[in-house]
């Protein structure tokens, strides 16, 4: 089976330090978006909010808790993770990439899913990218 990659990228006028510190702080993802709660269940080593650690995210209505765990933790540059439950795609993941742009940061968020539709698994990941990666921005402007 193969995978679909999707990458949504944008420009934020802030520091890369700022935007690092609003990406890796899991349970700050709370403010994010409207009724959305995010708990760290176990957290990583060395770091808490590092490799290994584990969150989970839970938005208002019927829909189960999405439960993520931190797969690359590289402070000030790189986030990965990947789905272990409460995602409607198999081997969901994402991977956020933070690079200098003169006084701000790039942002590239990447997300991976295994492609058995493959229109409609692209269409969707696009789509998750997108809205990730608004909200990212939005949470960075902050």
């Amino acid at each position: 089976m193969s995978q679909t990659r999707v990458t949504a990228s944008a420009t934020v006028a802030r520091p890369v330090d700022h935007v690092w510190a609003v990406l890796a702080d899991h349970e700050g993802m709370s403010s994010w978006g409207p009724g959305i709660t995010v708990r760290l269940e176990k957290p990583g080593a060395p770091e808490r909010n590092g490799l290994g650690a584990v969150r989970r995210i839970t938005a208002p209505g019927p829909a189960p808790a999405i439960v993520e765990e931190v797969t690359a933790f590289e402070p000030g540059r790189r986030l990965g993770y990947r789905a272990l439950a409460g995602v409607p795609f198999k081997n969901y993941g994402g991977d956020v990439v933070l690079t200098p742009a003169g006084a701000g940061t790039r942002i590239d968020y990447t997300v991976t899913i295994d492609e058995r539709v493959p229109l409609v698994e692209k269409g969707a990941a696009a789509a998750v990218a997108r809205g990730l990666l608004t909200a990212l921005v939005r949470a960075s402007k902050k």
